[in-house]
């Protein structure tokens, strides 16, 4: 009975058509065109220069799309027993046809051509999106995002704001945001009616949510105007980058980031916090394949927060697994914090099953968002969604039908809100 229960959810997810409440698509540019838009996500070329492939062949700029997939194909044997190459398989064969079980040196061009051909036909982005039962994407959009030439209801913005917080010492971040306001930043009321400009423009053009990645170590805590004046005037008068002493520039970030908690909660927006990441600690490494997590975070850093923005819901993903319980524990008890995909890291069947697992059990069902692809280019929502329903389906099956004796509809519905209505209930899409 198990192995039918679960298949018999599975396929009703499955036939669930979704919106992904997080991805770094470019609107403009969602779909692939060659399969080296695929093979060159960072999960495959990170891999592959984990199990020992230079990166400079990886990344030597003057190949084109197909050597490079020729260089990472007999790489490829190396990383078959992991998921991220589950993914490829399953693009492969349900985009162009691939018939073997494994990506090979011997079959690799005959599938790059299929691909080529495929994607190259006009209506290739409209049937990734139906074949993947896709019907919104939300984006990653810098600050400064004309958020033009794209329908904002099937690629919906999102308002990014990691350089607001960390990068306004750079000279480059404050032309930006000069540019994108036609503000002249001089004090900390002008940066703040600077960033409320921003708010206006982005929830103008159907933004339905804020987002920023934070470092372990961020601890967010209200900075007056008069506190930081003088360091606003310094930073904003300066034709060039500053340099602050480390407590001072921990202040000017915790008063940008208080500011955008000001503002979603003036607006109503989600403030999507995404929690856990150090950057650039492999040096070395490919693009995108620097980052890594510590166990050092704990989410007692933002009870200030929490507390002072009762009204404001801040979606929380964790980059490290073992930080999940603390996660569930959060949301059992604020109502305004709500748990949010599985990130990166943690982004493994492995992984996801113990905090799927977890977290409807403790949490209430509609706090619980319960996956988003993160991805780059549309082709990899099909796997990656499907890797998820499938947990989801054997979980709801085990714990609630068969464990708790619920009816297989209810169960369903239990799933169909995690995967689909809360995210239409959170983010008022």
């Amino acid at each position: 009975m198990s192995d039918s229960l679960k298949l018999r959810l599975f396929d009703e997810l499955e036939s669930l058509v979704l919106i992904d409440p997080h991805s770094h698509i470019n609107p403009l540019e969602p779909a692939s065109k060659t399969l080296a838009d695929i093979m060159g996500y960072h999960y495959y070329t990170e891999l592959a220069h984990s199990a020992g492939y230079p990166r400079e062949k990886i990344e030597d700029p003057g190949i084109s799309p197909k050597e490079k997939v020729a260089r990472l194909v007999p790489e490829m044997v190396h990383i078959r027993n992991t998921y991220q190459y589950h993914w490829l398989m399953t693009i492969l064969k349900e985009f162009f046809g691939h018939t073997d079980d494994d990506l090979t040196t011997d079959n690799w061009e005959k599938t790059y051509d299929e691909a080529t051909k495929r994607m190259s036909a006009p209506n290739w982005e409209e049937s990734v999106l139906k074949q993947s039962k896709l019907e919104g994407v939300f984006l990653t959009n810098d600050f400064d995002d004309p958020l033009k030439g794209f329908d904002t209801k099937r690629y919906i913005p999102c308002l990014r704001t990691d350089d607001l917080v960390f990068h306004l010492t750079k000279k480059s971040t404050r032309d930006r945001l000069a540019k994108a306001t036609k503000t002249t930043v001089k004090d900390a009321a002008s940066l703040q009616r600077a960033i409320g400009d921003l708010f206006d423009h982005f929830l103008a053009h159907n933004a339905k949510a804020c987002a920023i990645s934070l470092t372990p170590d961020f601890a967010p805590k209200k900075i007056s105007p008069s506190e930081i004046e003088l360091t606003v005037q310094k930073v904003f008068s300066n034709d060039s980058d500053v340099e602050l002493e480390a407590g001072v520039k921990t202040q000017l970030s915790n008063f940008v980031f208080w500011t955008l908690a000001e503002h979603c909660n003036l607006h109503k927006l989600p403030f999507d916090l995404m929690i856990g990441v150090n950057r650039g600690v492999y040096e070395a490494g490919v693009h995108q394949g620097r980052d890594l997590y510590n166990r050092q975070t704990s989410l007692i850093q933002y009870k200030e927060l929490f507390n002072a923005f009762p009204k404001v819901t801040f979606p929380i993903s964790v980059l490290d697994h073992t930080a999940n319980p603390e996660l569930v524990s959060y949301a059992w008890i604020f109502p305004n914090v709500v748990i949010n995909g599985h990130w990166w890291y943690s982004n493994l069947p492995g992984y996801i099953e113990a905090d799927c697992r977890s977290r409807l059990q403790g949490v209430p069902w509609t706090k619980n968002i319960g996956y988003y692809s993160d991805m780059y280019k549309l082709e990899f929502a099909l796997p990656k969604f499907r890797m998820y329903r499938k947990v989801l389906a054997k979980v709801l099956a085990e714990d609630f039908v068969i464990d708790r004796g619920w009816s297989e509809t209810k169960a369903l519905h239990l799933g169909k809100e995690i995967l689909r209505g809360n995210v239409e209930r959170i983010f008022g899409v």
